[in-house]
């Protein structure tokens, strides 16, 4: 697509493409569509100087990255969308106009949702039937469908971490879980602004356009419930993954210094022991015995050994 594209229906319901913006003042024409794809600093002004949107609206544009939502100007409503990409889940901006005659999109980088809903309004079918309300339609549509992929795929790789596979690194498991409900939480900055702005423009009598086509946007509003209630249960289901792997960690933890601890007590004896013939004292009756070498080093294996059984016994290595 150019970085001004026009699309207008007129009154005989016939569609022309590419048209002059001057055209669009015409009194034949039912609706039409703007993109501005990626314009320059010059071609911006025409929000200004042709089309006379608020001049807060235009700033919105221009500064990224705000937040979904909708504003009402007069007769037009400007609305700031979010497309997820699939793989780094980075949100890009994707502004329009809502008037009584038009919508007028506006996006600083690509935008494939635009691309398909062009093609789709360029059907006899539909462009005949339909109306710039319908262009919004298709716009949100396609942005909402495009996070079901991204989100089914975390969910699956969510449910892979379920079962601690032998000799996995319970550190490696957790350092994904973490990756995972960051991503999720990317998600749900864009998700939850996206459902709240539907649920205004189901309740607004300020959105003519909307109203027209409210089964639609409820469809639309109904999968922003789904994700939610998606976005959610995931979050749920990685902190009890990470409870777990965390309570598993402390238990190996645990078991490790029971059995150092079982082994220190061990030899607290047996060092004692030795510390005590190790001083070399002159006056030392069992330092001039020929057997004292074997007999200590003998009372100290069965100290070594009952204290091994008495700790068992008592259940310290289950």
């Amino acid at each position: 697509m150019d970085v001004l594209h026009t699309m207008l229906v007129n009154e005989q319901g016939q569609l022309e493409e590419d048209v002059p913006l001057q055209r669009l003042n015409d009194e034949d024409v039912r609706w039409f569509w703007v993109d501005f794809d990626c314009p320059t600093e010059e071609e911006t002004k025409a929000l200004d100087t042709f089309f006379h949107f608020h001049p807060l609206a235009i700033e919105d544009c221009l500064h990224l990255l705000q937040r979904p939502k909708v504003d009402h100007y007069d007769d037009t409503n400007f609305f700031v969308v979010h497309a997820i990409h699939p793989d780094t889940l980075k949100a890009t901006e994707l502004n329009f106009f809502l008037g009584p005659r038009g919508i007028v999109t506006f996006h600083l980088q690509p935008c494939d949702e635009i691309e398909e809903a062009w093609r789709k309004m360029l059907d006899p079918e539909l462009h005949g039937r339909h109306d710039h309300g319908y262009v919004a339609y298709l716009l949100l549509d396609g942005l909402v469908d495009n996070y079901f992929p991204t989100l089914y795929r975390i969910e699956d790789e969510i449910n892979e971490l379920e079962e601690l596979h032998p000799g996995a690194s319970i550190q490696g498991v957790l350092d994904q879980v973490y990756n995972f409900r960051t991503d999720l939480l990317r998600l749900r900055r864009t998700v939850i602004p996206m459902r709240d702005l539907l649920y205004r423009m189901l309740n607004s009598d300020k959105i003519p356009a909307a109203r027209a086509h409210l089964a639609y946007f409820s469809d639309i509003y109904d999968h922003l419930l789904k994700l939610t209630e998606m976005i959610e249960s995931n979050r749920d289901m990685t902190a009890d993954l990470r409870d777990s792997y965390d309570s598993l960690r402390s238990n190996r933890m645990n078991a490790i210094m029971k059995t150092l601890t079982v082994i220190t007590t061990i030899f607290m004896p047996l060092t004692f022991i030795a510390g005590v013939y190790g001083m070399n004292f002159e006056h030392m009756p069992e330092l001039g015995w020929r057997w004292s070498y074997f007999v200590v080093l003998a009372g100290m294996a069965v100290l070594g050994a009952g204290m091994y059984w008495w700790f068992r016994r008592k259940g310290w290595f289950d």
